[in-house]
């Protein structure tokens, strides 16, 4: 045995020395790093080096001017025997990617390979992002034409805030561009969704044209119009309005999240919208009176309703709505019913726990409804959402024992306090509150796992939601985060999504406090890369 020992510590160091020698060669080697579109993937390839070892592929905020990167500038890593690295969607694309080689015994083999723009790379720098054009998803051709209230839809561009339709009376002369067309009749920007139901019943010709475009917060073109569509009227169709569902839940397996928002397209001629659960499916499909399974209910305005009720208890769940005029009278009938199953076993293995940052939604228009504006999306692993929009850090450590050990997570991801801090309530009160939820979930055999608050930008929400934010935020948000820091688990966020000046920026949250689909992304690939380490 001791022999075999010795053998082994002879042949490690042959193999250490010799490793050392070949870094010494390969002192001035580079990787040269390419990449491939492969079914909507991007393939990452550099030359294999003949010595065996791993390579590092750095993920970067900013491009790198030195190596290593500068702290707070390397996002994540990862770490592969291959020559080969696959980005799919779900990473952020404003990031700068750059592999390295290494023996076994971790001895660098040259530098870093020039860095690659993912955001060049896959069209969506700046110039190219600015000109998105949605594609419509609707048609009433002649062979199947319209009645005078058609529902018009098409495709989602990302972090638009709202839509501008304009209706031609003729092709337009501008196609692919961002300005109006002299052909246009009539228009409209109240269109917050991708959808808008047509009125055309003053309308006087049966053919018409129409295209759309999405608007930033300021009302500015993020893109430029889609291709016009034709459309024709038939008035002797008559369909029943119905709002149209836009929320997918159970999406790809995803859990349900705890407190479920509904959203849908609005309908013309209705003032107010009434949604309603229902623990079976309605006995009446597409009518316009209230089920006799309805469970819950709640009136609202807009396009989209938050669940103020936790939907803890097992079981297949039924949702939709239906249009109200002033008068608290339907207007056409009910959306057909979506459904979503609460599972507790989806929740065994992990759940986030937090206030609107966990619960989803952002870019002002989108609502925990939209799949892309929740970062357990872009999750590496299983985990149920039990956010809730609005929650300071005291209700979060209020709810806890009724919303969190329903589900008996192994791992609890926790980031609240963001609420608290903004309003003013100091950072000591916080730490207590996050200080009660760390004990009860070790009382609960449940691994707490804090996330630093990301930053904020009060001028953003100034200006988005009309509300004031405690002058000393930035001094609040750093204690309760160097709290969160001297945990045993934790995952450090704030330096990833912090500008210059320590706020929010824009491109990742247009209303300076819900992280859009680009941060959500980037939440969910900090954690991952984190995740071996937080939970081993």
């Amino acid at each position: 045995m001791k022999r075999f020992f010795f053998s082994l510590i002879v042949a490690l160091a042959v193999v250490y020395l010799a490793e050392a020698a070949a870094a010494a060669v390969l002192g001035g080697y580079k990787p040269r790093l390419g990449a491939a579109l492969a079914a909507n993937e991007y393939v990452l390839t550099w030359q294999r080096l003949p010595y065996p070892g791993y390579y590092e592929i750095e993920v970067l905020k900013t491009p790198p001017d030195q190596a290593p990167a500068l702290p707070g500038q390397r996002l994540f890593a990862f770490r592969t025997w291959q020559n080969s690295f696959t980005v799919n969607e779900n990473f952020p694309f404003r990031t700068y990617w750059r592999v390295s080689a290494h023996g076994l015994f971790r001895h660098p083999f040259g530098g870093y390979s020039e860095p690659l723009d993912l955001a060049k790379l896959t069209g969506r720098s700046a110039v190219d992002f600015n000109r998105l054009k949605p594609a419509a998803t609707s048609a009433y051709p002649a062979s199947a034409p319209a009645p005078d209230k058609p529902m018009l839809t098409w495709t989602v561009v990302p972090g638009a805030v709202y839509y501008e339709i304009e209706f031609l009376d003729a092709p337009p002369e501008n196609p692919g561009g961002t300005e109006p067309s002299r052909h246009r009749f009539t228009h409209s920007r109240e269109v917050f969704t991708h959808g808008y139901n047509a009125d055309f019943s003053r309308y006087p010709g049966d053919r018409l044209w129409w295209r759309v475009r999405a608007l930033d917060y300021d009302g500015n073109p993020l893109g430029v119009f889609s291709d016009a569509q034709e459309l024709f009227i038939d008035r002797r169709r008559t369909v029943v309005q119905r709002p149209l569902p836009t929320t997918v839940f159970n999406r790809d397996g995803l859990a349900a999240p705890l407190y479920p928002a509904y959203a849908w397209i609005p309908i013309a001629g209705a003032v107010s919208y009434e949604v309603e659960v229902l623990a079976a499916p309605p006995e009446i499909p597409g009518n316009a009176a209230p089920s006799m399974h309805r469970i819950w209910s709640k009136e609202v305005t807009g396009f989209a309703c938050y669940d103020e009720q936790p939907r803890i208890e097992p079981g297949t769940y039924y949702w939709r709505v239906r249009g109200l005029d002033a008068a608290g009278g339907p207007v056409g009938a009910y959306s057909e019913a979506g459904s979503f199953v609460v599972d507790h076993a989806k929740g065994n293995y992990a759940a986030t726990f937090g206030d609107s940052i966990t619960h989803g939604g952002g870019a002002v228009s989108y609502s925990p409804g939209d799949w892309e504006y929740s970062f357990q999306t872009y999750l590496a692993f299983p985990a149920v959402n039990l956010g809730r929009s609005g929650d300071t850090s005291e209700t979060m450590a209020e709810r806890f024992e009724r919303d969190v050990l329903p589900f008996r997570p192994k791992f609890l991801l926790i980031m609240g306090g963001t609420n608290s801090l903004r309003g003013g309530t100091p950072a000591e009160e916080v730490i207590a509150d996050l200080a009660a939820i760390r004990t009860n979930c070790q009382m609960n055999g449940i691994r707490p796992i804090f996330l630093t608050l990301p930053p904020i930008n009060p001028d953003a929400i100034k200006k988005v939601f009309n509300e004031e934010t405690a002058s000393n935020w930035r001094q609040e948000f750093d204690t309760v985060n160097d709290f969160i820091r001297q945990q045993r688990y934790f995952i450090d966020l704030d330096p990833h999504l912090a500008d210059a000046g320590r706020e929010l920026p824009d491109y990742y949250a247009i209303d300076g406090l819900h992280p859009d689909i680009e941060a959500k992304k980037l939440i969910a690939q900090i954690i991952n890369s984190q995740w071996a380490r937080v939970t081993r």
